[in-house]
């Protein structure tokens, strides 16, 4: 199936109405004027057709992507690709409907449509393209489509029933997925982990305080304490017993850990907290609900949401309504309004949800590739890409000075709205972007960019690297707790994070500087043993390598360094047959998949992007790829991508970013003919390579 727009303008119905000023496209600037034979850093021979150095089909290939990439801007001067994550998404939106009242007709069928075209035929459903069935992906999903009127005994509803019991049945699901079910008696709530609101109080140098997890989680946490401690129950419209291994003993007791352990310690924990529930002080638990009450109020952006991203604002919305505000309150009118934004309907009338969306990311990655592939600094679908990110920057403090009170803000957030948790990726990213745009008001952007970098080196972790959202968000605890079993709830410094900043800071001319030295040292200290760097945010070695070397490069380390030689060989040693690169999302969880897994376009261009980085320009590795990328292209200059090359958790969330497999093979073949960003005297000027006649 395909989107109506892909996420690509203001008809997908995913965007933001505020940014919504007409079709993708229509006013698209026109794209670069092909450029000549000549096309290449200085001293490249050119192929027959153009490419450099013999590589057919390269500038052809550069081009159609250009154009293909300008004709998917918003007049409004954004991107945004579809952000596909999994079933459990729509499945979930459903149940808040039916929870709220206001489950209706055409939204069910629409996601039902949706939910059922991801089932496979063994009846189960899957977090990623191609991946293995999951427990609680396939409860929600079955849950989803009784709710949409599909009958048990039907044979794709059976098929599914047969795996849930056969692999556990609910009581071998995840927390969150129990939530759901307890929500409507489905399951018990005393068969679930406490969460007292009373964490609200903890101070953030006491260990689990909310601070301790990472924003995400912290969004998602505080208003499942107000659902916890009030355990409603609406009446369910249909019995599920055709999910339990045992229907007369639907809730059976997990086993215990040995006391001596971490999570046998956690679970005495928990059962303390249950007894605590039942002794707990009236007016104590009264202070805590209405103080984490009115935390989630504050916390609630422009546009309605809360973080930008769909699982917090779900439980934000019970959580409210739970406590007395009704439907038609403006907060919780803002709440819906903005969940049906993240909603992207289909050709076909499917409705597939969004769990976040990315314009601010997509963006920044957009102009970097077209910059890099010779369009002109000052060309108007930069400019106005630059005016758009510039009007993103955020100049309030958000949750993030809680570990950093006294720095000034400024920086960028992934999404439309969200304005408490810029985050230090996306600022990084921006900054690298306005660089390679010739701005006609250069005092604002440089204004800009002076913030979002004091901001980021302030956001630099003790150990010398950075997280995506806070500094120094390490505590060993909150992924301990047997609440936490939904994904990374913490938000340790990460290789590709740090990257990205150390480029940035070199790219500013802080190579030098003992902040940006201390992240190089963080770096080198992290390579894997065979020569690669662990993907945080992108699946995964490829990613982590694709981002580390460039940035080790452009801080001045050698080509010849031995970190450099060594992922240059671990590179090569998992190129694919076909020229490509690949690495499946089971590389999270097993070793042995790393750097495995069918090629895609966008890791494809993060592994040439790392050995164009490290003096392989002419290399047969690179040669391969390059080929890859042309010999896949479509002939409208994009590439197809079903796999999901992104990652929210490791492992436990998989995210297919659709624009990934645009921007980045436009960056890595835009680096090929025009050179790296960073030469040997320093940062290039952007489009000093562009031949002349280029536009």
């Amino acid at each position: 199936m395909t989107a109506t727009t892909d996420g690509a303008g203001a008809m997908a119905r995913g965007a933001d109405p505020e940014h919504q000023e007409g079709t993708a496209g229509t006013a698209a600037p026109a794209p670069a004027a092909p450029r000549d034979a000549a096309a290449g850093p200085p001293g490249a021979g050119a192929g027959p057709d153009g490419s450099p150095r013999g590589v057919r089909g390269v500038q052809e290939a550069t081009d159609k992507a250009v154009r293909a990439l300008l004709e998917r801007q918003d007049p409004a001067g954004w991107w945004k690709g579809d952000l596909e994550t999994n079933v459990t998404m729509d499945a979930e939106d459903l149940l808040l409907r039916q929870f709220l009242g206001i489950r209706d007709e055409a939204t069910t069928r629409a996601a039902a449509l949706f939910i059922r075209g991801e089932q496979r035929e063994d009846g189960t459903w899957a977090t990623f393209h191609g991946g293995p069935p999951e427990l609680s992906a396939t409860i929600e999903a079955y849950v989803a489509l009784r709710l949409a009127g599909d009958e048990p005994g039907s044979p794709h509803m059976a098929r599914a029933s047969a795996w849930i019991r056969a692999h556990g049945g609910i009581a071998g699901a995840r927390v969150f997925t129990r939530i759901w079910l307890a929500l409507f008696g489905w399951w018990n709530w005393d068969h679930l982990p406490e969460l007292p609101p009373e964490l609200v109080f903890l101070p953030p140098w006491v260990p689990l305080n909310i601070y301790d997890f990472g924003c995400w989680a912290r969004q998602t946490i505080v208003p499942l304490t107000v659902v916890s401690a009030l355990r409603p129950v609406r009446p369910a419209p249909f019995a599920l017993d055709e999910l339990h291994t045992d229907a007369r003993n639907p809730f059976p007791a997990r086993p215990a850990a040995p006391l001596a352990s971490w999570e046998g310690a956690f679970q005495r924990m928990d059962k303390a907290l249950h007894l605590y529930r039942r002794f707990a002080p009236g007016r104590l638990r009264k202070a805590a609900m209405t103080a984490a009450g009115r935390w989630i109020v504050e916390r609630q952006e422009n546009d309605g949401c809360w973080g930008g991203i769909q699982p917090p604002a779900v439980y934000s919305v019970i959580a409210l309504h739970l406590l007395g505000y009704d439907l038609g309150h403006p907060v919780m009118r803002a709440g819906l309004e903005s969940l049906d934004r993240f909603a992207v309907w289909r050709e076909d009338g499917a409705r597939m949800i969004e769990a976040c969306q990315s314009p601010v990311w997509d963006t920044c990655l957009a102009a970097i590739a077209l910059a890099d592939a010779g369009v002109r600094p000052d060309h108007p679908a930069l400019v106005k890409a630059a005016d758009w990110m510039l009007g993103e920057e955020i100049r309030r403090s958000g949750d993030w000075a809680v570990r950093r009170p006294g720095l000034e803000p400024g920086g960028w957030a992934f999404e439309f709205h969200n304005d408490n948790y810029p985050d230090i990726d996306d600022t990084a990213e921006v900054v690298l972007a306005l660089r390679r745009i010739h701005h006609p008001e250069p005092a604002k952007v440089e204004a800009a960019i002076a913030r979002g970098v004091s901001w980021n080196l302030g956001m630099q972790s003790k150990n010398g690297a950075w997280g995506a959202f806070d500094a120094d968000n390490t505590s060993p605890f909150p992924n301990r707790l047997p609440f936490c079993d939904f994904g990374e709830v913490i938000d340790p410094p990460s290789a590709d994070v740090t990257a990205h900043v150390v480029e940035m800071l070199a790219f500013e001319g802080k190579a030098a500087d003992p902040r940006t030295r201390r992240g190089v040292a963080w770096l080198l200290a992290e390579q894997e043993p065979d020569g690669s760097w662990f993907g945080r945010w992108g699946t995964n070695y490829v990613y982590g390598t694709g981002s580390v070397v460039p940035a080790l490069t452009a801080a001045g380390i050698a080509p010849s360094h031995p970190a450099v030689r060594r992922a240059v060989a671990w590179l090569e040693s998992v190129q694919n047959e076909d020229g490509g690169w690949g690495e499946d999302q089971r590389s999270y969880q097993d070793r042995s998949w790393a750097g495995k897994g069918a090629s895609t376009a966008s890791q494809t261009a993060w592994a040439l992007m790392a050995l164009l980085s490290a003096g392989e320009r002419d290399g047969k590795a690179v040669e391969r790829g390059l080929a890859y990328l042309v010999g896949t292209q479509r002939p409208d200059g994009t590439w197809d991508e079903p796999y999901f090359t992104g990652t929210g958790f490791p492992w436990d969330f998989s995210i297919n970013y659709h624009l990934y497999r645009q921007v980045f093979p436009l960056t890595a073949l835009g680096r090929y003919l025009h050179g790296e960003p960073f030469g040997p005297d320093g940062p290039r000027t952007p489009g000093a390579h562009r031949p002349a006649g280029a536009s």
